[in-house]
């Protein structure tokens, strides 16, 4: 069952009431922009960053000894990319126990994508105000799944292609067994928008 929008927000609400403090952990390979995110999400009275590492190797290692419930975990890093980490935790025990959030300044279709594909729960542009962050934490610490909304087209786009490849191959398969085409692999979920930025899906 998936909850209305007011039932969304009264969710949101009493997590900005809870007592109990959302255990982060934050992973970019950029030392300033790490300080200035930890700094902000310390401020945030819903918020308790337990760690943070500089490359997906650091991430996977954070997630095994502290046990954070949401990764903030950027795409482009040497070494292990995003991308990659995200495969490599969700190859882990108990992994869906950590939530995980691309925080990124690429809207490339690839990485985006790639992300959802390998059990990333959101994609957020790094350009984002501090309250849509706020939120889509919130959100995906409920089990929800959060999109900047500049990158939903990508999405979308990918969604219908999915679709429609899906209904050609059916329509093949009926006029000849001999006739086979390829399986999207891209989910495919309905989006809708949330009122103030996030975007759910």
């Amino acid at each position: 069952m998936i909850d209305g929008p007011n039932n969304r927000e009264g969710t949101f609400q009493r997590d900005i009431q809870d007592h109990r403090k959302v255990r982060l952990a934050v992973v970019d390979d950029h030392a300033l922009f790490r300080a200035g995110l930890i700094s902000l999400l310390n401020e945030m009275q819903s918020f308790q960053v337990v760690g943070e590492a500089a490359d997906g190797q650091g991430a996977l290692d954070i997630v095994r000894r502290l046990k954070p419930e949401v990764l903030l975990l950027d795409v482009n890093m040497p070494g292990m990319s995003g991308v990659e980490t995200v495969r490599a935790l969700r190859s882990m025990a108990q992994s869906d126990q950590c939530r995980v959030i691309m925080l990124t300044i690429s809207k490339s279709e690839e990485d985006l994508l790639g992300a959802i594909a390998a059990g990333a729960d959101g994609y957020l542009l790094k350009s984002a105000e501090p309250e849509e962050l706020q939120k889509a934490i919130l959100l995906v610490r409920q089990g929800m799944s959060v999109l900047s909304p500049q990158v939903t087209r990508q999405v979308m786009r990918a969604v219908a292609s999915s679709d429609s490849i899906r209904r050609r191959s059916s329509r093949a398969r009926r006029c000849s067994a001999s006739i086979s085409l390829p399986r999207s692999t891209t989910p495919t979920r309905y989006i809708s928008p949330l009122h103030d930025g996030v975007v759910p899906w």
